[in-house]
């Protein structure tokens, strides 16, 4: 790639971002008193992360590293008024009015791991043995990581255990690189994580990864491969790799290593992803593994493929169209929820290609 054309496609891509809401408090310490028929819905999210503890105690956690795992839950409401596929964040200086926004109530922070494995067992086994891990992409700060695992669990009416795996995204469009390394250097802890799911009584523990967290999320599978636990003693459920910001040849070789699975990976393309094509150009011009046309290639891997360049989008770069595009969001909730999650290759690539048209 010419410097010029490096310099346009850096720019364009620093402009996009993953997830582009600004960073900022996830408490603020003040919550208006409202009805609870105001209320569409409350969810405790779980928390893993490999971020620092934040100085400020309203942003639980900030964009530092940490060298261990850091622990908590986080309860959030959402509001009647809510959208599907949308996520109604107030504007700094805003009070926190849960009528009109997502709004997190609390944060309980877990000193150890056995503490917060305690409270994640008891939860698990309240909701029917079911876990599903969220895991985020880049320029995901803290508070907007726990707010789209709280769409997503609310949106999909998923009944199990929503958590989440915060890794130390700098939550800013011009930390591509800090967050590549940061992505690098949680991938250890993410796999300490799925192993402690599994040892917390969940029966199903379903992975829904995005963007750079698609990344993370297969070198840990691929970790645990290595060790000859690849499927949590049977007990990984349906891994979900929504716009995966992966080079393609890199995916092959995880794969490869990790053999093919039995249950297929379930990856969801879109031909009009434009934070993946930039990302592709920077890259040396080598297309990213949710913007790759050879569906058939995949296949052979034990991946089904789900195009979903026909799909309306909810951001100007099409690039969270699993969680946003309201129809997209419910299907998949309609699937983890089945005991049988995705089922068959034909089941759900002919229902999800039939509805892609139509998902407007």
């Amino acid at each position: 790639m010419s410097p010029s054309k490096y310099c346009i496609a850096l720019a364009a891509l620093l402009l996009s971002g993953c997830i582009n809401q600004p960073s900022g408090e996830l408490l603020t310490g003040a919550v208006v008193n409202v009805p609870v028929s105001e209320i569409a819905g409350n969810h405790a999210i779980f928390v893993a992360s490999t971020r620092e503890h934040a100085a400020d105690d309203k942003q639980v956690f900030d964009r530092g590293r940490s060298a261990t795992l850091n622990f908590a839950r986080v309860n959030v409401t959402v509001p009647k008024i809510h959208q599907t596929g949308q996520i109604e964040r107030r504007k700094s200086g805003k009070e926190a009015d849960p009528t009109k926004f997502f709004t997190a109530t609390d944060a309980v922070g877990y000193e150890t791991q056995p503490e917060f494995s305690k409270a994640l067992t008891a939860d698990i086994a309240a909701r029917g043995g079911r876990a599903m891990l969220f895991v985020h992409g880049y320029n995901t700060s803290f508070d907007a990581g726990v707010y789209r695992a709280t769409q997503i669990a609310h949106d999909s009416g998923y009944t199990g255990t929503p958590v989440l795996f915060s890794w130390a995204s700098g939550g800013n469009t011009t930390d591509y690189v800090y967050d590549k390394e940061s992505a690098a250097a949680a991938r250890d802890q993410l796999e300490v994580t799925l192993r402690m799911l599994a040892q917390s009584g969940a029966r199903r523990i379903d992975i829904v990864a995005h963007s750079m967290g698609t990344w993370v999320t297969m070198e840990a599978l691929r970790q645990l491969a290595l060790t000859g636990d690849r499927d949590l003693g049977g007990k990984l459920g349906d891994v979900v790799l929504a716009s995966p910001d992966i080079d393609v040849d890199v995916f092959k070789s995880q794969m490869r290593r990790y053999g093919k699975p039995t249950k297929p990976f379930f990856l969801m393309t879109s031909g009009d992803d434009r934070a993946l094509k930039l990302s592709g150009l920077l890259a040396g011009s080598k297309p990213r593994l949710g913007d790759y046309k050879n569906a058939g290639d995949l296949a052979e891997y034990g991946v089904i493929v789900v195009d979903l360049s026909d799909a309306k989008g909810g951001d100007s770069f099409n690039h969270t169209k699993f969680a946003d595009n309201p129809q997209m969001v419910k299907l998949l909730g309609q699937r983890l929820r089945a005991d049988d999650g995705f089922a068959s290759d034909r089941e759900v690539t002919d229902r999800i290609n039939m509805l892609s048209g139509g998902l407007q």
